[in-house]
């Protein structure tokens, strides 16, 4: 089993460059997840570390790790407080009018045995905020950069369907899960404040599948 590779490093801090196809918890198929790598984490630490956000199987990119308790609360403090910008980068399935927005989208959860579940637009859901911006066109394909204000589940996701009128290209659920092996969501930078310290600084190379498609990290 290979390392994953490490953008950024610190006493309390580790910053990941997760691989799609890799989940955070241990899924039903039995596939590797993150629960795999972290003895080999440790990295001559004694304890093991702890993810403090989420990133979905598919998305790849920039994940953040707390080496301790301590800096675990602290920086899931600062992400509720909004104190960590987040840069991502999405291939949606389509062309897009305006060249750049902010999308405010209130989002729900709702399920069913049929189709299990997913997040909607909704007036009484949770405010969701995402400001993106076109970055280049390439066969009837948009790449967007996308920066979150808010965390919410499949917010980009949603957004991109909702907010855009074109979903993130091989999306199952918010698209049709065609044109690409993997819903082509990265997550490309991540900056927490720390306050008197400097923050956390990480930034992901775009992937070889995002390249393939004839998009670059220019």
């Amino acid at each position: 089993m290979t390392q994953l590779p490490i953008l950024f490093e610190d006493g309390e801090a580790l910053v990941i460059d997760k691989p799609a196809g890799l989940a955070i918890d241990p899924p039903r198929d039995g596939a590797l997840s993150l629960e795999n790598y972290l003895e080999a984490l440790k990295l001559g630490f004694q304890r093991v570390p702890v993810a403090v956000h989420r990133l979905d199987r598919d998305t790849s990119g920039c994940l953040l790790l707390a080496r301790n308790p301590k800096a675990l609360k602290r920086f899931a403090a600062a992400f509720e407080a909004r104190e960590v910008e987040k840069r991502y980068l999405g291939i949606v399935a389509g062309m897009l009018e305006t060249d750049e927005g902010t999308i405010e989208l209130a989002l729900s959860k709702i399920s069913s045995a049929e189709a299990g579940w997913r997040m909607i637009p909704a007036k009484k859901g949770k405010p969701s905020v995402t400001h993106w911006r076109k970055l280049a066109v390439q066969g009837g394909l948009t790449l967007v950069e996308f920066r979150p204000e808010t965390g919410r589940t499949h917010q980009i996701r949603i957004h991109a369907l909702a907010g855009l009128g074109a979903p993130l290209l091989g999306d199952p659920i918010y698209g049709e899960g065609k044109g690409a092996k993997r819903t082509m969501l990265h997550a490309a930078g991540l900056t927490v404040q720390r306050g008197e310290k400097p923050p956390i600084v990480a930034v992901s190379p775009l992937p070889a599948d995002f390249q393939a498609l004839g998009f670059s990290d220019g």
